[in-house]
């Protein structure tokens, strides 16, 4: 059986240094644009650390931009780098991670296909294919893995999923792999459109087209992929894999907490501090920061979860009603270590609190 909680357990025992520490999982997503998840989680855990708490660092992904290097922490392996074609035709270089033991290949649209390649404009968000997506998995196909987990978030597209199947079929298929779509949204294909590709450049005239674009293809592909939750994720590349490859949805978020041993690790802290770049009504949906609510809820414990975030668009009831103890809003590396300080005092402070005399040594 593969082990995927290597990571975790070196995580532990660097924090099991302070024998009476106060233990924080600090589990965020990445800043998009700004930070990594790892500088969000380093940062954070630098101000725990000088107000008396243990950090114990986890960064996260969803299945968009980091996923590949997230997991590459819990699979081990090689990243392959492969010349593919871009969102709008131009070569660009994508990237899959092939694990340690051969079996598992990680491909992130987001380096084929992502927005990050792409100025938004109408023309773009219309003219946007997913075909190099297509070409990386053809690529990990060709590597000789078992099953590939494409994360599909961070995409320049809305083309249905139609460049990454074509690509597919005309080298022969997935030929008895098993394709895994890791999900950031729980949209589904007919709401692509009307929901993501403003964000890509689409102006109301391109969403439209857009619309009709996906209906159109619905209706050809061997099962309609219409009102099917997680069909939307990257335009629609979702739902088009899951038609016409019989690709599986799943949560990319849980796959993630899976494979590093988040509920192992969360077992052994007091609190756990989350975040993202933005907390919005989109991150009950599948994003990092509703992911990690959930999963200490599935604990059956009563771990406190506090969230960093660069921007909150919630109301205070909106953040209750998510499931966090508290939000703080933090850009700059600065602001999240003077974040972490202020969270670690007060984590402290409740921890004394409920337990009297924790969280002193001697």
């Amino acid at each position: 059986m593969e082990d995927h909680r290597r990571p975790v357990r070196r995580l532990m025992g660097a924090a099991a240094g302070a024998e009476r520490g106060v233990r924080v999982l600090v589990a965020p997503d990445s800043f998009k644009g700004t930070h990594g998840a790892d500088v969000v989680a380093a940062s954070v855990a630098a101000g725990l650390r000088s107000a008396g708490v243990e950090p114990v660092s986890m960064p996260l992904a969803d299945g968009g931009e980091g996923t590949l290097d997230v997991l590459r922490g819990a699979y081990g392996g090689t990243v392959h780098d492969v010349q593919v074609t871009g969102p709008l035709g131009a070569p660009v270089t994508g990237r899959f991670l092939v694990s340690a033991d051969g079996r598992t290949a990680v491909v992130e649209t987001a380096s084929a296909s992502g927005i990050t390649l792409v100025e938004p404009h109408p023309l773009g968000a219309w003219n946007a294919s997913t075909r190099g997506t297509g070409e990386l998995v053809v690529a990990a196909v060709a590597g000789g893995v078992e099953r590939i987990l494409l994360g599909v978030g961070g995409s320049a597209t809305t083309d249905g999923g139609a460049g990454a199947v074509a690509s597919i079929l005309e080298h022969g298929g997935l030929r008895g792999r098993r394709l895994e779509v890791l999900c950031d949204v729980t949209s589904p294909f007919e709401r692509a459109a009307a929901v993501y590709s403003p964000q890509k450049g689409a102006d109301a005239a391109t969403v439209a087209r857009l619309e009709e674009r996906l209906e159109a293809l619905a209706r050809r592909l061997p099962r309609d992929p219409r009102g099917v939750p997680r069909t939307g994720c990257a335009g629609g590349l979702s739902g088009g894999l899951w038609a016409a490859l019989g690709a599986e949805l799943r949560p990319g978020i849980e796959v993630v907490l899976d494979a590093l041993g988040f509920a192992e690790a969360a077992g052994g802290c007091v609190a756990v501090v989350t975040g993202e770049g933005r907390l919005d009504d989109q991150t009950r949906e599948g994003k990092v920061v509703a992911g990690v609510v959930e999963a200490c809820g599935r604990s059956g414990g009563d771990l406190p979860v506090h969230a960093v975030v660069g921007q909150t668009r919630l109301s205070d009831t909106g953040s209750r009603a998510l499931g966090l103890s508290s939000v703080t809003v933090a850009s700059t590396t600065d602001e999240l270590v003077a974040a972490g300080r202020r969270l670690g005092r007060r984590i402290l402070d409740e921890h004394r609190a409920a337990v009297p005399g924790a969280g002193r040594h001697g």
